[in-house]
């Protein structure tokens, strides 16, 4: 069989990467439709439930920087091979799995995996891609989303019709080919690595930092922050510790020159900013919806337009960062974003959707296309390419911790303006029938997402005022595609 070209190669490891960063992302949401099942076949209590979720997640963002420095240091595509060879054999372990224990640690294995297949398939398009990382980057955007989009409607099916187990099972020969794809794109990317030893005491570090915070951060809303204190006492400690190990070491995970680079600085900057309004504008609006009456199915179709757009536009304002510099989108779309979510104010029926609801979602999703590839292309391609494990692994735990904060920030602005105008019930309840209930959670929600756009604004005014369209190239590799292999 004829080798194939530099383009070929680069197409596969492009199609690797959707698909392996695909089934991490997939497994975030699609279990949320199986666990009703999975609590009654496992005698599971909501407790539980709550922990099938959350350590996947948990572990997802402990390992972010450190599956991204295992990438730098010993090559981001058998790092990214080796994470969708662990998730395979952690999904097959949570198929088996016969108690909820047993669930809950093949939950956790899943997470560490998909911590190493997130990072280094970003790292890796970097490296693959040079100066057209943008555009690569716009394309997995594209493809992740139409994956994300058909994974929970798949999981229900198989849930409904066969078992519960299977939307485990299904990543097995899903994994197969994701290994079979990047190894037959496979380029001499040896070049692009890091020397030296892994930091283990910062990796380590990290880890217990960013879990112990993620645990708290996720907790706190529901259990009080009486019950979860312990959580941020590790977690403050243990990133302090983290900070000065890393300045010490000569080997460090995080080297802190890298935030003296003004793009990679303000780009992570605005991420935190602009992903705490993104998750927030989807968390909420979505509870709202159905607090106004629509259907839980309804309120997912209604969706479907703005992911439309971004699989439409993505990969194309990626393109256009490339070749004009991502300054004006990183500005613009954030703006638009902002714009986006106060268009849902005025909407306190379903009626009100078709007109102000609709144009919310067209214009968020805009801005939204406008935004994601540019800002992780930026991010990543601001740091030499020996670092772009580590870079894509900083954004990655930024955009999770900045949106776990903001949704838990503007969910306990809701609550306080609620409670300050009603003495019973819950903020944006469905089925709330008393006018004084209903208009209490109506100005709850208003308050916060007028908090969501301030978000998106200070975000949008980040790139305008930080981001510079062509930042010195940190160094002789940073912006070369990788050659193709023989």
């Amino acid at each position: 069989m004829a080798a194939f070209t530099l383009d070929q190669r680069r197409t596969l490891t492009l199609a690797a990467t959707v698909l392996g960063s695909s089934l991490a992302f997939i497994d975030a949401t699609v279990v949320f439709v199986a666990l009703p099942t999975i609590a009654e076949d496992l005698d599971l209590g909501l407790t539980g439930q709550q922990w099938i979720v959350l350590s996947y997640s948990l572990a997802l963002a402990s390992l972010y920087l450190v599956g991204g420095a295992i990438g730098d240091r010993y090559g981001r595509r058998p790092t990214f091979i080796a994470g969708a060879a662990g998730f395979a054999v952690a999904s097959a372990f949570a198929g088996f799995a016969p108690t909820g224990g047993f669930l809950i640690l093949a939950r956790a294995l899943q997470g560490v995996a998909g911590a190493f297949l997130t990072t280094n398939s970003l790292a890796l398009l970097r490296g693959v891609y040079g100066d057209e990382a943008g555009r690569a980057i716009g394309l997995w955007t594209a493809f992740t989303t139409v994956a994300t989009i058909g994974g929970p409607p798949l999981g229900g099916a198989l849930v409904e019709w066969v078992s519960w187990r299977w939307i485990f099972f299904i990543n097995l020969p899903l994994a197969a080919l994701t290994v079979v794809l990047a190894k037959a794109g496979e380029c001499n990317e040896q070049k692009l690595l890091r020397v030296g030893r892994l930091d283990i005491p910062g990796a380590t570090l990290a880890a217990v930092a960013f879990g112990t915070l993620t645990y708290g951060l996720v907790e706190a809303p529901d259990r009080g922050l009486d019950e979860v204190w312990w959580a941020f006492a590790i977690s403050v400690p243990a990133l302090v510790a983290f900070c000065l190990v890393e300045a010490k070491s000569e080997n460090a995970m995080l080297p802190f020159d890298l935030f003296k680079r003004r793009n990679f600085a303000m780009a992570n900057l605005e991420t935190f900013l602009v992903y705490g309004a993104l998750y927030a504008q989807l968390i909420f609006v979505q509870l709202y919806l159905q607090f106004i009456g629509f259907s839980p199915f309804e309120a997912a179709l209604l969706g479907i337009p703005g992911s439309v757009i971004m699989i439409a536009l993505a990969a194309r304002f990626g393109k256009l960062a490339d070749e004009h510099g991502p300054r004006l989108y990183l500005t613009v779309g954030p703006f638009l974003v902002g714009i986006g979510i106060l268009l849902i104010l005025p909407v306190t029926e379903t009626s009100d959707f078709w007109t102000w609801g609709f144009a919310s979602i067209l214009v968020f999703s805009l801005g939204l296309a406008m935004l994601v590839a540019p800002i992780t292309a930026t991010a990543l391609k601001s740091a030499p390419s020996e670092f772009a494990g580590i870079a894509s692994g900083v954004n990655s735990t930024v955009s999770r911790l900045g949106n776990l904060i903001a949704v838990a920030a503007i969910g306990l602005v809701i609550s306080l303006v609620y409670d300050s105008q009603v003495a019973t019930g819950d903020p944006l309840a469905k089925n709330q029938v008393d006018e004084s209930l209903r208009s209490a959670s109506i100005d709850g929600f208003r308050v916060g997402m007028i908090v969501a756009a301030g978000l998106a604004f200070a975000g949008a005014a980040v790139a305008a005022i930080g981001i510079v369209n062509r930042e010195d190239a940190p160094d002789v590799s940073a912006q070369e595609p990788a050659p193709a292999g023989n």
